[in-house]
C-alpha cells in the first residue's frame, strides 16, 4: 500500500553501512525516476551513482548532516551510508527544473523503502568540493545529494507541540523524532 511506503520514507541518517546497495538496484530507482513526469518532458535530470566505498567518502566528507542537531558531526564508522545518487540538471537540455527533483526524489526514495532501504536528501553540501572531486562536467549543475542504505535508527512521527516547534530531536536512546502538523491543520476550510 502507498500509504506505508510513505510512512516509512523518512530522513535516515543511520545505516547499517555493512549492507550494501547493489549497482542493479540504484539502476533501479533511477528507472522511477526516469518514468516520472516532468515539467514540460523535458527531461533535463541526470545520476551518478555510486556504491564504492571510496567514492561514497569523498561524497560523504562534503556532506552536512541534521542541522537541527547541533551536537551531533553525522554518522559515526559504520553507520554511514552504502550508496548515494547525485542528482544532476543538464543545463545544455533547460536550467528550469520545475518541480523535477522533488518528484524524481520521491520516486527514488519510494523505491528505496520497497526493497528494505531508507535515505536522506542532501540540498546543504560543499558543491564546489563536490563538482571538484567526481568530475562533473561544467554543463551540469547539482541539485542534491541522496544518501541511501539500510536503516539503523528508528524515525518516530510526532504530532506537534503546542508551541509550533517543527524541529526534529532524539531522546537518549537515538530514536529520532520528527514532529509533523495535524491533518486539520493542513485544510482549509473556506
Amino acid at each position: 500500500m502507498l500509504k506505508n511506503l510513505v510512512e516509512k520514507n523518512r530522513c535516515y541518517r543511520r545505516f547499517h553501512q555493512e549492507v550494501e546497495i547493489s549497482m542493479e538496484d540504484l539502476r533501479s530507482f533511477i528507472e522511477l525516476a526516469r518514468l516520472t513526469s516532468t515539467g514540460g518532458n523535458l527531461q533535463p535530470m541526470k545520476y551518478i551513482l555510486s556504491n564504492d566505498r571510496e567514492k561514497n567518502e569523498a561524497i560523504f566528507e562534503e556532506l552536512k548532516w541534521a542541522g537541527y542537531l547541533k551536537d551531533w558531526d553525522g554518522p559515526e564508522e559504520g553507520e554511514k551510508p552504502s550508496a548515494y545518487v547525485i542528482m544532476l540538471v543538464d543545463k545544455t537540455i533547460s536550467s528550469n527544473v520545475f518541480w523535477n527533483q522533488g518528484l524524481a526524489a520521491q520516486s527514488i526514495l519510494l523505491g528505496a523503502v520497497e526493497k528494505g532501504f531508507g535515505g536522506c536528501m542532501f540540498a546543504s553540501y560543499d558543491k564546489n568540493r563536490l563538482i571538484e572531486k567526481l568530475s562533473i562536467p561544467e554543463e551540469m549543475d547539482i541539485l542534491m545529494v541522496i544518501a541511501l542504505g539500510k536503516p539503523k535508527e528508528e524515525v518516530v512521527m510526532t504530532e506537534l507541540n503546542e508551541d509550533g516547534d517543527i524541529k526534529y530531536w532524539r531522546d537518549d536512546k537515538g530514536v529520532h523524532y520528527v514532529p509533523k502538523r495535524r491533518l486539520e491543520d493542513l485544510i482549509l476550510d473556506l
